[in-house]
């Protein structure tokens, strides 16, 4: 029987939970870099048992661990992310120009095609990329070339934070940036092109159809369609059929199209989950109820999800990268709060039960399924 490995990145640590097909007890390991901030873990699809971390402290800065059996041990591999050249400036929150300075890994994506390769994305937004699993890194700055001087910090910083590979085409990769937007590489990131048209930042940019600039939360795509991506924006849930040429909105009957992450259905390209939430100040549910939203028509008609889930004075966020999906026969879906708790449905989100309630503030939900 397939087991589910769930890879989760808190302010204090990161835990590993395991559960056998049945999805009915798990295992908690953890914590591991217990007080470090771990914004993301990411296991390669192509040797599941190797694993990377991204770990941030305030005093002691950015290190990546890496873990070749199954995260039962740890080992530093390399935290030397440079930016090529003289990095220049990019915009800051009061419209001034300021110095491009890193930070985090927001972000870790291990290749499909090379067990090798790791891409990273940073804040200050830039891209990364090891071929020898993490022992070195080297920035591909095409990215930064593309208006960088108009990108500007989201409220949480300027992170590159989501990184999707086209199984199709391994040259082709599309990222987005909290505030600078989504792009596009069709040549393994030599170079990349905006891919925002379609978008509408009406209270945040001075012109709301900007080529850059857009707040974009998430992006995410069904292997089976990498021509079909669906967003999360600062407001509005919109989807592109043709690779972000460009973007249609479909938030239809969302009680409100504000929030964080999204996910596709890992059998049902038509499938997608959300997880609205009240307003770009107020970042817990609507009348503190968490609901999972789920449309099974690629977006407009959605269904509120609610069973096993607290339905009343719940006030808890879900970050952009704390939602996932496993590829068992009933697909499971999980995601992570900032109040601690890890929940899973594996029924496609019909019914929610939590796999674990107190953890630190969760920042990441990465799942994998095991033979």
């Amino acid at each position: 029987m397939s087991s589910v490995r769930v890879l989760v990145g808190t302010k204090k640590g990161a835990f590993i939970l395991t559960s056998d097909g049945k999805r009915e007890k798990w295992k908690v390991d953890g914590p591991h870099f217990a007080g470090w901030e771990v914004y993301h873990m990411k296991g390669s699809p192509l040797n599941p048992d190797r694993l990377y971390a991204s770990q941030t402290s305030g005093w002691f800065g950015q290190q990546i661990p890496r873990s070749d059996d199954g995260g039962k041990t740890w080992e530093p591999v390399d935290n030397h992310f440079a930016y090529v050249g003289t990095p220049g400036t990019h915009k800051w929150y009061d419209g001034t120009q300021h110095p491009w300075e890193f930070k985090r890994i927001w972000h870790l994506e291990p290749s499909l095609h090379d067990a090798e390769t790791v891409y990273a994305g940073a804040e200050d937004a830039a891209f990364f990329r090891s071929a020898d699993g993490g022992k070195s890194w080297q920035e591909l700055p095409a990215l930064r070339a593309v208006k960088g001087d108009l990108w500007q910090p989201g409220a949480g910083g300027m992170g590159l934070h989501t990184i999707l590979l086209d199984p199709a085409n391994s040259k082709r990769i599309y990222i987005a940036i909290s505030a600078a937007g989504a792009f596009r590489t069709d040549d393994g990131g030599e170079s990349w092109k905006p891919i925002n048209q379609g978008l509408r930042s009406q209270y945040e940019l001075p012109d709301p159809k900007a080529e850059v600039g857009h707040c974009v939360h998430s992006i995410t795509l069904h292997p089976s369609r990498p021509n079909v991506l669906f967003m999360q924006k600062h407001w509005d849930v919109l989807r592109t059929d043709n690779a972000g040429e460009m973007w249609r909105e479909v938030s239809g009957n969302l009680p409100t199209d504000f929030g964080f992450p999204i996910a596709v259905h890992a059998h049902e390209p038509e499938t997608v989950y959300v997880v609205p939430i009240k307003s770009d100040s107020e970042h817990f549910p609507p009348e503190g109820k968490l609901r999972v939203y789920r449309s099974r028509k690629g977006g407009n008609e959605w269904e509120a999800l609610t069973k096993g889930l607290p339905q009343s004075d719940c006030y808890v966020n879900v970050l952009r990268d704390a939602m996932s999906v496993d590829t068992l026969d009933s697909c499971g879906v999980y995601f992570g709060t900032t109040g601690g708790q890890v929940y899973a449905s594996a029924d496609s989100g019909d019914t929610w039960a939590p796999i674990v309630r107190d953890l630190p503030a969760v920042l990441s939900v990465e799942v994998q399924t095991l033979p």
